[in-house]
């Protein structure tokens, strides 16, 4: 009797394991397929995958590629499905498009069919600003480092650090391009924004920036040892920084320094979104933005140029004339109306620009369903307006992994508007777009005129899918001889 008993009772265990087992992979089952097949309650969803349960096509969207070309994530899937296409990032669904049209429409519908987002990792980094907070960084950064401040003020200090600097890089056997123009940038970036206070400062604030970069596009998981964990902590450190150097400004009020922190701190009073904590996400920030895309592109700018001596050529002999010029006038430094003339010079930035793709891509999230093509986007997903996709249309940019800068002379306005974003466009276009621009040219003017480079060792480029140097381009600066 007992062993009767006792093999029912197992049976029935068995038979309960086996029915939980049961249950489990038609639950497992019916939440992958709803996981690859998500549901559109207005329209249809455009064609794509969703990849893997959780993490999504993230491993497939980070993967790197040693070229200048489409990451291989968009370029195949822009072939199997077109411009527009879904597809799932860490865990959430994103349309992707590269659709000329559409995303000129949408840009222009910002806080109507969609509004700005960021990636989480960079809005762990980045505190998401309220709409009037937005307004006031813009104004404040227009009134610190735009085109009035660039004519009055910048100008002649870009050319003094731009001189100094290549002096400095000239008396060296090599120099590592890309972590010297982060130095450049975010030293001058500082002066301006808080008069340099971090002189005494522990930390080289440019070096732990280019460690903060690498740790951006990666798979957000905050454990030690991960790219995301050490990005984290170093955006502490600097925001601790930044804390002090607002601290000790606020300790010494009546002192003025005239510099956008003096600014920032008078508008306290007046604006109730205005603390500490947003007066060192701002600095922050403004560190950033002004020194990434300057120093990527000048970096890629001395490899290209030197890749191609036909275009180093007519850039040198577009600023020797420049100082021909000069040589009948009072004019003693860069004049505004110099920078104007560089017609050649704007375009060969904007092609470095243009194959940099330094954005990988810009974020918006539907506030309601778009119907876009037959298809709709629905409200609450992310959508990521693939520049790269752009920048490397075939359709609109003939060759277009060639470094060409005469292409810009025949290039129409209306493509520049829809197909050339390297800053944003519309009214969300970067308000530091033309200071990078001055920056660069009057970098460019002072080492095409005075000096020669050669690489001696790196080159190597890797995309993913932002930009980046893995070797470095270390180069010898020498002193042309006239």
């Amino acid at each position: 009797m007992e062993t009767l008993i006792s093999s029912l009772y197992s049976n029935q265990v068995s038979a309960l394991v086996l029915l939980a087992g049961t249950l489990v992979t038609i639950y497992a089952t019916h939440w992958i397929y709803r996981w690859r097949n998500p549901k559109c309650s207005n329209g249809v969803l455009p064609p794509g995958s969703m990849g893997l349960p959780l993490i999504g096509e993230t491993i497939q969207l980070v993967l790197p590629s040693a070229s200048l070309d489409l990451p291989p994530f968009i370029k195949k899937r822009m072939k199997k499905y077109g411009p527009i296409f879904k597809t799932n990032v860490a865990g959430r669904p994103v349309i992707i498009t590269a659709d000329p049209e559409f995303n000129h429409f949408l840009l222009r519908q910002d806080g109507k069919l969609a509004d700005t987002w960021s990636m989480d990792t960079f809005a762990e980094v980045f505190d998401q600003a309220s709409q009037s907070s937005r307004k006031y960084t813009r104004n404040l950064t227009l009134n610190h480092f735009g085109v009035e401040a660039l004519k009055g003020r910048l100008l002649p200090q870009m050319e003094a650090m731009s001189t100094k600097v290549l002096s400095t890089w000239a008396s060296q056997d090599s120099v590592e391009v890309k972590s010297q123009a982060v130095t450049m940038s975010i030293d001058f970036a500082a002066g301006q924004i808080f008069s340099g206070d971090l002189e005494d400062a522990p930390l080289k604030i440019s070096d732990m920036f280019r460690d903060l970069v690498e740790g951006l596009m990666s798979f957000p998981i905050n454990i030690p040892g991960t790219s995301h964990h050490k990005c984290l902590q170093i955006h502490k450190k600097v925001r601790e920084m930044m804390r002090e150097v607002v601290t000790k400004r606020l300790a010494d009020a009546e002192r003025r320094h005239g510099d956008l922190l003096d600014h920032i701190i008078q508008d306290k009073s007046t604006d109730s979104f205005i603390n500490d904590d947003f007066i060192v996400q701002l600095m922050f920030g403004l560190l950033f933005v002004t020194s990434d895309s300057v120093s990527t592109t000048l970096a890629l700018a001395f490899k290209l140029l030197a890749d191609h001596p036909l275009v180093l050529e007519e850039l040198t002999a577009e600023h020797e004339a420049i100082l021909k010029k000069r040589e009948n006038s009072d004019a003693t430094g860069l004049t505004w109306d110099e920078y104007k003339s560089m017609t050649f010079t704007l375009q060969v930035i904007n092609e470095v620009l243009r194959l940099g793709n330094i954005a990988p891509g810009f974020f918006r999230r539907a506030l309601k369903d778009i119907p876009v093509n037959g298809y709709t986007i629905p409200q609450g997903w992310v959508i990521m307006i693939a520049t790269a996709g752009l920048h490397l249309n075939p359709n609109q940019f003939e060759d277009p992994l060639k470094f060409n800068p005469w292409r810009w002379k025949e290039i129409q306005p209306s493509v520049v508007s829809k197909c050339f974003m390297p800053f944003g466009s519309g009214m969300k276009q970067c308000a530091g777009a033309e200071y990078s621009r001055v920056l660069i040219a009057t970098f460019l003017h002072v080492l095409v005129t005075k000096y020669r480079w050669e690489l001696v060792k790196g080159g190597k480029i890797v995309r993913s899918p932002i930009i980046r140097f893995p070797d470095g381009f270390h180069y010898k600066i020498s002193e042309k001889k006239h």
